[in-house]
Parts: structure tokens; sequence; C-alpha cells
């Protein structure tokens, strides 16, 4: 699915993390997902400056993988809890909830993805 970089986008992002998961018998997993697929469109319209953003949903032998791809080559930057700071902890979330989570750059920018896994239900 392809979005306007806006944190409004969210919102679309969440139904089709909703619906493929529920569609992939991960729907205890819903509630997980979509927080984090929030926080990763969230990230991208805050931080990267781009027009669009993509969504992907994949389901993988006992994981249920989600994707935010932008077109920005930064990185994105995992805050140090003890920081005064008051917003830049959702890849925190991202990390302490999810199975696995990373970056991979592409030709055109990055995706930024997470993993849960079917039996952590």
């Amino acid at each position: 699915m392809v979005l306007p970089c806006a944190a409004e986008s969210a919102s679309s992002a969440r139904r089709l993390v909703e619906s493929a998961f529920a569609a992939w018998s991960g729907a205890e997993l819903v509630p997980t997902a979509t927080l984090l697929v929030t926080e990763l469109v969230a990230n991208a319209a805050e931080h990267t400056g781009c027009r669009r953003v993509g969504v992907a949903v994949r389901r993988r032998p006992s994981v249920l993988w989600v994707g935010v791809r932008d077109s920005s080559g930064e990185l994105p930057v995992l805050m140090d809890p003890a920081s005064e700071a008051e917003s830049g902890y959702g890849l925190g979330l991202v990390e302490a909830l999810s199975r696995r989570w990373g970056v991979e750059s592409t030709p055109c920018g990055k995706w930024v993805w997470f993993e849960l896994g079917l039996e952590e239900s």
C-alpha cells in the first residue's frame, strides 16, 4: 500500500495490518502490530521529509512481517531510554515488542520492518 507521508496515514496502515493479520490467523497480534506500524509511519512522516510511504505485510513460516518504506537514505536512530527527550522512543517500542526488527537500505530509500511470531500469542 502506498500512502502520503503523513501521520494521518497511520490509520490506513493499521487497517491493512489488521485485515492481513486476521486473515493469516494472527488476530491476537493485531494490537501490537498496529501500535508498531503506527510508530514506523509516524517516524517516516516526522523525520524523513518524504512524500509517500509504502506499507507491506507478509506472512512467513511462523512469522508475520510488517515494513514501512520511505525515500530517505537516513537511518533511524534508537534513542537512549535515559534521555531527557519527550519524544523519540518509537523504535524502543518496536525493539521491545517485536521478535526482531531492522532496516534495509534500498537504492531509493529504506525499509524499516519488524516481525511478530505467530506462536508468541
